[in-house]
């Protein structure tokens, strides 16, 4: 039986994305390739770009500035097919493992979906869905809820991607930890603060009580011209547990908050194995075991 090679360690890169307004999909690859070739000078493995940054085509796509929500979102449809050969083409010229952000596609049973790939540097690549869906995509864009999570299987060990408001929910990324994932993605879009807080402290949530790494990556400015992207804020930011060997607030990168810029850190699988074994404490092991029955009302003495 062969012998298996232990996880190493991963420069990770993470993209805080600047909306702007390229004339097709020939333009937004040319812009890809930009920021990617940036990413690889600075030693990145993996990049990571937010949800929707490929949304920023819609309204050159469908001819019309601004364009109306409806047909932002179906230009971005149709063309959908055409962006993610673009992805897949700037993963394979950079040589990065690439999350390209996430685009609307329609299924076969007609429901559309907001879908995140994860790329090789060859070229190949698999899916995570969105799961738990904003009132913006329900109510106004008609999203479905996708696939359950599911787990990759990199060079630097198995991760996960949970897309933006997926990240707010605790089982979401506990499924993705349970199956063997050390670094959990948060690709995220959020027009406030308030929907930018929530996201960041999500994060840090996760990978305190799970003892994992999670890196979250936005879009940043304004972009009047976009039904959906109109207003972008944020910052990438990548958190650990907040245990020994660790920083005191699980901070282990930050950019600077609406900046245009990479954010790079370099992790270690190999830190988690050791917090989940020798930490103060063990949220990861613990988990399980907190389970209680349906609570009722104490009794007053």
């Amino acid at each position: 039986m062969p012998a298996v090679t232990p996880p190493r360690p991963l420069r990770l890169a993470l993209l805080q994305y600047p909306v702007e307004r390229p004339e097709g999909v020939a333009a937004w690859a040319a812009k890809l390739d930009r920021w990617l070739f940036e990413a690889k000078g600075g030693g990145a493995e993996l990049a990571v770009l937010p949800e929707y940054a490929c949304v920023e085509l819609g309204s050159a796509l469908a001819g019309q500035s601004p364009a109306a929500e409806r047909e932002e979102l179906e230009a971005m449809v149709e063309a959908a097919p055409a962006i993610l050969e673009a992805m897949r083409g700037a993963a394979r010229r950079s040589g990065l493992w690439l999350v390209p952000g996430s685009l609307p596609m329609r299924d076969p049973d007609g429901a559309l979906r907001n879908r995140a790939p994860l790329i090789t540097p060859e070229g190949s690549l698999a899916f995570q869905d969105k799961h738990a869906m904003t009132r913006f995509e329900s109510e106004r864009w008609g999203v479905s809820a996708g696939a359950a999570p599911a787990v990759f299987d990199t060079p630097w060990g198995r991760i996960g991607i949970s897309i933006c408001y997926d990240s707010e929910f605790p089982k979401h990324v506990r499924a993705q930890v349970e199956a063997g994932a050390w670094l959990v993605l948060v690709p995220t879009c959020t027009d406030t603060l308030h929907g930018f807080n929530r996201v960041r402290f999500s994060a840090a949530a996760r990978a305190l009580e799970n003892q994992c790494f999670v890196g979250i990556a936005p879009t940043v400015g304004e972009a009047s011209w976009s039904a959906a992207l109109d207003r972008n804020r944020g910052f990438a930011a990548v958190f650990g547990p907040i245990d020994h060997g660790f920083p005191e607030d699980g901070v282990i990168a930050q950019g600077r908050l609406d900046r245009a810029q990479w954010v790079f850190a370099d992790i270690d699988p190999a830190r988690i194995e050791a917090v989940r074994r020798e930490g103060a404490v063990f949220n990861h092991r613990d988990w399980p075991r907190q389970s209680f029955p349906s609570p009722r009302p104490a009794a007053f003495a």
